[in-house]
């Protein structure tokens, strides 16, 4: 029998991979897949558990789901992902409105659990093995026709302190190159022209193989197909090694915008959080990578309030900022999550993480300022991805701009530009922190 099946994916965009496969086993079931949940036999809730604040979200979204169920808009409610694997026991007995849970580690059972659920009285739980989880198989992109995401390895080694993600998705297992450059072929040929390679650490692709750094390797292979442009997310400080950089600065099609996350700069806080650099390890990183990749655009993540951070440690983050100058970073308050060594350890308390927060977020603020202000005047290429009637004017993104998380780019044009095609625009201005221009 066919059912109607709709799809919620919270969290990041390794979780809404997973999202996409769990599309493709469904409509290769012979089910169909609908956008919208209302009228649909089978809603799927794909959660993110790494903060408390995404379980939040989580819950409010399957609380939602059953206010429609109660209604009888939607018959049935199954929660998969992240937040479904922390919290396996909680998820089953405190909403009783949901039909099924499935872990990270049984995302390909979707198709069985839904013709269990329609078809049978029972609840069905099912939490495969995180370390052994198949992670091939067919997608059906929820991005624009334009970009996708390619991940290449699932799970994580390097069991920071504060960080669940090693509990929730097993240990750093790298995909086959053969079966990631298939993929990618795949997506070339359906005319995706921005491929975006992630993991939760990208640089140890291969290591768990022999203990040999093939993400090079691998990147100099997708060059060769028809992409446009490729961008990196994430690259651990400490595995970047210099054949990357080589290969990074040499291929034209690899953007020079990398996602470094940081964390901190204090050498105490990165050892109580396990990482493994130190901050004059990193102020050499980044200038090496400047040094050596021409108009390069780092991103990084930075937490306030992290375990051992006193205010002279906290000043000495602020003027590392300050410093470094990085042109994209993402500043977050330390959340002491269950299950973590670091919610053991002594910290602030929240208001003051917080209020920490705040002021580094004005520190970078003017650092983005300065930014947009420097490359005023000059010309870069712009995928188009609309036109917003509200501006009158078209957006899209630069190399500098990475979907889903950094800025837009406003531009004016003489004519219509179809969404997915690239031009080159003349940055004149900035509105509201965004750069505005005109095509050339």
């Amino acid at each position: 029998m066919s059912y109607t099946v709709s799809f919620i994916s919270l969290g990041c965009a390794k979780n809404q991979v997973n999202c996409e496969q769990m599309m493709s086993t469904v409509q290769e079931a012979g089910y169909e897949i609908r956008v919208q949940p209302e009228g649909c036999d089978v809603v799927v809730i794909n959660t993110c558990g790494f903060l408390a604040s995404a379980c939040e979200e989580a819950i409010e979204n399957i609380l939602e789901m059953a206010e429609l169920k109660k209604n009888g808009q939607v018959k049935k409610i199954i929660v998969t992902g992240c937040m479904a694997q922390r919290y396996k026991t909680d998820v089953a007995n405190e909403l009783p409105e949901v039909d099924a849970v499935l872990g990270t580690g049984s995302y390909g059972e979707i198709a069985a659990v839904i013709e269990q659920v329609m078809t049978e009285d029972e609840r069905p739980c099912i939490f495969g093995n995180i370390h052994t989880a198949p992670q091939n198989g067919g997608r059906i992109l929820s991005t624009p026709p334009w970009y996708a995401y390619l991940r290449i390895a699932e799970g994580c080694d390097n069991h920071c302190a504060y960080c669940v993600i090693p509990s929730l998705r097993g240990k750093y297992r790298s995909r086959p190159m053969e079966e990631l450059l298939d993929e990618a072929a795949e997506l070339a040929s359906a005319g995706v022209k921005e491929l975006l390679v992630i993991a939760q650490d990208i640089t140890r692709y291969g290591t768990d193989w022999s203990g040999e750094h093939k993400l090079a390797e691998l990147l100099r292979e997708l060059c060769k197909l028809d992409f446009h442009w490729i961008r990196l997310h994430y690259l651990y400080p400490d595995q970047v090694t210099d054949e990357l950089i080589d290969t990074i600065a040499s291929e034209e099609k690899i953007l020079p915008y990398l996602d470094i996350p940081m964390q901190h700069c204090n050498d105490t806080i990165l050892k109580a959080m396990n990482r493994r650099d130190t901050k004059a390890d990193l102020v050499a990183l980044v200038e090496k990578l400047r040094d050596r990749i021409p108009n390069l655009v780092l991103r990084t993540s930075l937490i306030a309030g992290l375990p051992y951070e006193d205010e002279a440690a906290f000043e000495e983050l602020a003027e590392f900022i300050r410093e470094m100058r990085i042109e994209r970073a993402g500043i977050f308050t330390f959340s002491p999550e269950e299950g973590t060594r670091a919610a053991l350890m002594e910290h602030v308390d929240t208001e003051e993480a917080q209020r920490r927060t705040d002021l580094l977020v004005d520190v970078q603020s003017d650092i983005i300022d300065d930014y947009n202000d420097s490359i005023l005047g000059t010309e870069r290429e712009v995928l188009c991805e609309g036109f917003d009637p509200q501006a009158q004017m078209f957006f899209g993104r630069s190399y500098a701009e990475s979907p889903d998380i950094d800025g837009r780019i406003y531009f004016t044009a003489d004519r219509e530009v179809e969404a997915g095609t690239f031009v080159i625009v003349r940055f004149t201005g900035v509105m509201d922190g965004e750069i505005t221009g005109e095509m050339i």
